[in-house]
């Protein structure tokens, strides 16, 4: 029985957010983390053989593996890989150790039915108070026992759907320079940042705990840094993303910043000087499209990365 099959038999409803769920998530979108509850899990999508055939159909730069064994603040240059097919990483989950990521699997076939029926579900939250979202985007999370996901923060609106396995998120305030400095921010931004962040252990005092079990689930605001420890079980997360106006507009004032700061000019805070930050925005997006049609009438095309 093909994959589709197997979910036109499995899908009696269309729904896979609950309604107490959508609620939660209503209550505190767009600024702050929250638990929510939803109808995933079971679904044929994310049984290990549909994620190792997915994994293996995947383009390589689609798919991230490493040891699972990391520290919350790990140098990514200490990161060490197993020497394994993809679809065996996933396949041997519960025992290699390892932790992995299927990145943008929007764009197969098989998931991107599903992804769209997600967001539409939370449509009528998201686009009242951020507008349609932009480039909308879903990772897959495979985690052997006890793997650690290092701390780190994300550019996007993210829920987390726990599918299998047991695991914890600690996620801190987006909004506490404190955490993530504005030098760090503005690097987050650049091309060629790594995601993952210095930690000190008195951070901890304004991370909040999210213990995830099947059905369970996490909105993660943008830019809210976190870290998670999977419990003792092999784990399997599904993250729906997505863009909007506000986050793209943050990630534009930051790169102009950051260019601004090399030239040694000190950019001030973002937020206090509103009309400064807005003419900022506007001249990036003036600049990047001046730059997006010199490639096009050059015939050059710029890949977007996967993550």
């Amino acid at each position: 029985m093909s994959v589709a099959q197997l979910v036109n038999q499995w899908d009696t409803t269309n729904q896979w957010v609950a309604p107490d769920g959508l609620a939660a998530f209503a209550s505190a979108y767009p600024g702050k983390p929250v638990g929510v509850q939803h109808l995933l899990h079971g679904h044929p999508l994310f049984a290990l053989d549909a994620l190792a055939d997915l994994a293996a159909r995947l383009p390589a730069s689609h798919v991230e593996h490493s040891r699972g064994d990391l520290a919350i603040d790990q140098d990514p240059d200490g990161v060490t890989r197993e020497a394994l097919p993809v679809d065996e990483i996933v396949r041997t989950i519960a025992d290699n150790g390892c932790w992995m990521v299927l990145k943008k699997v929007d764009e197969d076939p098989d998931y991107a039915e599903l992804i769209d029926a997600c967001l539409a579900e939370i449509d009528p939250v998201v686009r009242p108070r951020t507008g349609a979202n932009m480039r909308r985007e879903a990772f897959i999370f495979l985690s052997s026992p006890n793997s650690v996901t290092p701390y780190h923060m994300d550019p996007e609106h993210n829920i987390l759907f726990q599918v299998a396995g047991f695991k914890t998120m600690r996620v801190f305030s987006a909004d506490r320079f404190t955490l993530v400095p504005q030098v760090h921010q503005e690097a987050f931004h650049r091309a060629g940042g790594h995601r993952n962040m210095r930690f000190d252990p008195s951070f901890d005092a304004y991370g909040i705990d999210f213990v995830l079990a099947p059905g369970d689930a996490v909105y993660v605001p943008v830019k809210a840094p976190h870290w998670v420890r999977n419990g003792p079980m092999p784990s399997i997360s599904f993250s729906v993303t997505w863009r909007s106006r506000s986050s793209d507009n943050d990630a534009r004032l930051h790169r102009v910043n950051h260019r601004l700061r090399k030239l040694g000019i000190d950019p001030g805070r973002p937020g206090d000087a509103p009309r400064l930050d807005a003419a900022k925005v506007a001249a990036h997006h003036v600049v990047k499209g001046v730059t997006r049609t010199l490639r096009t009438l050059m015939g050059k095309k710029t890949a977007r990365a996967a993550y």
